[in-house]
C-alpha cells in the first residue's frame, strides 16, 4: 500500500532530481532536493486537514484531487501564482512578468517580496478563519478541554469567528503593517483589502461547500427514512413477505450508509475540491515565500517545491486511506492549532522576519504532540477495556 500510495512522489522525485542534474549540475539539484524537504516540513499539517475533507469524497474525487490538483498545486501555485502577483502589484503584462523572471531573477525576487505584505495578509486571515471555526466549534472529542470548552460556547454567538477575524486583521493593519521591511511604507490599507479578500474567499468557497454537504446529508437522511418506514409497514404482513421485505429493507439500509462511506459526489464534491485547492495556496505562501531565501531561479523553485506538494498529496492519501484520522483523534486538533500559529506567522511576518525552520518546526511540533496525545488515549481506553473484561470474567465465576 506504501508504494501504491507514494509510487507517483518516488518516481517525480527520481525524475525531477535527474532533470535538475542535467540542466543545472549539482548546485541545482542540492537546492531542488532543500526545497522539496522545505515544502514537506512547511506543509505537513496541511496533509492532516486536507485528509480531513479528502475522506469525505468518492474515489473520482479523490483521484482528482490527485491528477487535476496536483497539476493546480504545482504549475499554479509554485510557477503562475507568482508570476501573477509580479504582473499584478507591478502593473506589468504576464509576458512581461514571465520576461522579468527568467532573466531579470533579482527584480523579480524583490518584486515578489515587495508584494509579500497583500500575499500574507490574504493567507493569513483565510487559515486564521479556519482556525475559529474549527476552536469555536462544539465538539465531543477535545484534546486541550481546559480551552476548547469554553471557547466552544463562545463560538455558539452568531458570526463570533467573523468577528474576532477582522479584529486580528484591524489590528495586523494598524500595528504591522504601518511600517513595512518588504517594499517600505505604509501598507495599511493593502493589508485591510487583502485580508478582506481572504475573509471573504473563505466564506464564499467553504459556504458553497458547506451548503452541498449539508444537502446531500439531508438527502441521505431523508433515504434512511423511507428505508425505515418499508421495514417497519413491512412487519405487519405475513411472514413469507416480512422476511422478504426484511431482506429489502435491510438492501436499503446499506445503500444509505453507502453513501456516506462512498463519499461527497457532483456539485458537493465540487465546491470541496475548490475548497481543498484555496487551502492549498494558502498554505503555499509561506513556502513560497520563503524558497527565494534559498534561489530566486522560478524553475528551481517550482521543481522542488513541486516534488514537495506531491508527497504531501500522497501523504494525505495514505492518512484517508488507513483511516489514521479516526485512530489517532487529536491529529486534526493539533493539525487545525499549527493552522492557527502559521496564520499568525503569515500576519507577522508582514513586517518581521521569521526563519523558515521556526515555521516549520512550530507544525510539526503541535502535530506529534497531538499524535502522541491520541497514541496516549488508545493505550489508555485499550488498558479500561481490558480491565473491565477482567472483571466481567471474575464476575462471572463467582
Amino acid at each position: 500500500m506504501l508504494l501504491k500510495t507514494f509510487g507517483w512522489s518516488f518516481a517525480v522525485t527520481v525524475i525531477g532530481l535527474a532533470l535538475a542534474g542535467v540542466l543545472w549540475g549539482w548546485q541545482g539539484l542540492a537546492i531542488v532536493g532543500i526545497l522539496s524537504i522545505l515544502e514537506i516540513s512547511l506543509s505537513f499539517d496541511n496533509a492532516v486537514i486536507n485528509a480531513g475533507i479528502l475522506r469525505k469524497m468518492n474515489a473520482f474525487w479523490q483521484k482528482i484531487f490527485l491528477t487535476v490538483g496536483i497539476l493546480i498545486a504545482v504549475f499554479g501555485m509554485r510557477l503562475v501564482f507568482p508570476v501573477i502577483i509580479v504582473a499584478i502589484t507591478a502593473k506589468l503584462s504576464p509576458i512581461e512578468a514571465v520576461n522579468l523572471a527568467i532573466n531579470d531573477k533579482d527584480k523579480y525576487e524583490h518584486l515578489v517580496t515587495a508584494a509579500h505584505p497583500a500575499i500574507a495578509a490574504f493567507g493569513g486571515i483565510f487559515l486564521l478563519m479556519i482556525f475559529l471555526d474549527f476552536i469555536f466549534e462544539e465538539r465531543d472529542i477535545r484534546w486541550l478541554g481546559w480551552l476548547e470548552k469554553p471557547l466552544a460556547k463562545l463560538g455558539r454567538l452568531d458570526t463570533f469567528s467573523v468577528v474576532v477575524a477582522l479584529v486580528v486583521l484591524l489590528i495586523s493593519a494598524t500595528t504591522v503593517a504601518t511600517d513595512v521591511a518588504h517594499g517600505g511604507g505604509d501598507k495599511s490599507a493593502t493589508v485591510l483589502l487583502a485580508g478582506v479578500a481572504g475573509l471573504v474567499t473563505y466564506l464564499i468557497v467553504g459556504g458553497i461547500s458547506s451548503y452541498f454537504e449539508d444537502k446531500l446529508e439531508e438527502e441521505d437522511d431523508d433515504e434512511a427514512d423511507e428505508a425505515k418506514g418499508a421495514d417497519e409497514s413491512g412487519e405487519e404482513t405475513k411472514s413469507a413477505t416480512n422476511a422478504q421485505l426484511n431482506g429489502s429493507g435491510a438492501s436499503g439500509g446499506r445503500g444509505s450508509s453507502g453513501a456516506s462511506v462512498a463519499g461527497l459526489a457532483g456539485k458537493a464534491a465540487f465546491f470541496m475540491f475548490l475548497y481543498l485547492e484555496v487551502i492549498d495556496a494558502s498554505f503555499s505562501f509561506d513556502g513560497v515565500i520563503g524558497a527565494f531565501a534559498i534561489t530566486n531561479d522560478i524553475f528551481e523553485m517550482a521543481l522542488g517545491l513541486g516534488i514537495g506538494a506531491m508527497y504531501i498529496r500522497s501523504l494525505t492519501v495514505f492518512l484517508v486511506r488507513r483511516g489514521t484520522l479516526d485512530d489517532y483523534v487529536y491529529l486534526e486538533h493539533g493539525a487545525h492549532y499549527a493552522i492557527g500559529a502559521l496564520a499568525a506567522i503569515l500576519l507577522v511576518t508582514i513586517k518581521y522576519e521569521i526563519n523558515e525552520v521556526i515555521t516549520g518546526l512550530v507544525g510539526v511540533v503541535l502535530i506529534g504532540a497531538s499524535y502522541w496525545s491520541s497514541v496516549v488515549r488508545n493505550r489508555r481506553e485499550a488498558a479500561e477495556g481490558e480491565g473491565s473484561e477482567s472483571k466481567t470474567e471474575v464476575t462471572s465465576g463467582v
